[in-house]
C-alpha cells in the first residue's frame, strides 16, 4: 500500500511541476533554508538590538563607593536599593559594605534583596530570609553558624569596599539617674551627719578649756 503511494506521488510530482521528484525535493528544501535564514536574520536582528541595550545598561560605570563614616541603622535603610540614585549598601557584623556592583543579588527582585540596607548577620549565619533573623544580633548562634558566618565576612572583605559602620548607640537608662541621685543624695547625709558631730566635738573642747582657766 505505501508503495502505491509512493509511486502515485512521484506520478503526480512530475505530472504538475515537470521535475523528477529528486529535483522537486531538493528545490523543496533550499526554499525552506533561504526562508529560514530570512526570518531568522530579522528575529535575530530585534534580539541583538535588545541584548546591546542589555549589556550597555550592565555596562555603564558605577560611581565610586563613598566613605560615610558612622551611619545609623535609618540611615542605612535608605540604601536597599530602592532609590537608584544612592547606593546600594549591606551590613556584616556592623561593618557596611557597598554591593552596588552586585544589583542583580542584592537589588530589588534580587534573590537576596531582603538583606540591603541591613545588617543581616544572623540570617547569613543561618541562611535565613524570616525577617526576624534580618538583624545584627548573633547571640545564641552556634559554632557551625558562626563559621558560616565568618566564610560571608571574608567574601565581603575580598569582593566589596567597606564604606562605614553602624553607629552604636547606648540608651540611658532612668535606674542610672536614679542611682547618681541617691549617690548624692547619701552623700549629702553623710556629710550633714559628720559636720554636727565634729562641731559638737569642737564645743565640747572649748567649754572643757574654758572651764579649766577658771578653776586656776
Amino acid at each position: 500500500m505505501a508503495l502505491q503511494l509512493w509511486e502515485t506521488l512521484k506520478e503526480a510530482i512530475t505530472a504538475y511541476t515537470g521535475l523528477s521528484p529528486a529535483t522537486f525535493f531538493t528545490v523543496l528544501a533550499l526554499l525552506w533554508a533561504v526562508y529560514y535564514v530570512i526570518t531568522g536574520l530579522f528575529e535575530s536582528s530585534d534580539d541583538h538590538h535588545q541584548l546591546s541595550r542589555a549589556l550597555e545598561e550592565q555596562m555603564e560605570p558605577l560611581p565610586p563607593p563613598v566613605q560615610l563614616g558612622e551611619v545609623s541603622e535609618e540611615e542605612l535603610k535608605q540604601c536597599d536599593g530602592s532609590d537608584p540614585k544612592k547606593p546600594l549598601l549591606m551590613a556584616i557584623k556592623g561593618q557596611i559594605y557597598d554591593v552596588s556592583q552586585s544589583r542583580m543579588f542584592y537589588g530589588p527582585g534580587g534573590p537576596y534583596a531582603s538583606f540591603a540596607g541591613k545588617d543581616a548577620s544572623r540570617a547569613l549565619a543561618k541562611m535565613s530570609f524570616e525577617e526576624n533573623d534580618l538583624t545584627g544580633d548573633i547571640s545564641g548562634l552556634g559554632p557551625f553558624e558562626l563559621d558560616a558566618l565568618q566564610d560571608w565576612e571574608y567574601r565581603f572583605m575580598r569582593k566589596y569596599v567597606k564604606v562605614g559602620t553602624i553607629k552604636k548607640t547606648v540608651p540611658v537608662t532612668e535606674g542610672d539617674d536614679s542611682g547618681e541621685a541617691s549617690g548624692a543624695t547619701e552623700s549629702d547625709a553623710k556629710l550633714a551627719e559628720d559636720g554636727p558631730s565634729q562641731s559638737a566635738v569642737v564645743g565640747n573642747e572649748e567649754k572643757s578649756s574654758g572651764s579649766d582657766g577658771k578653776e586656776e
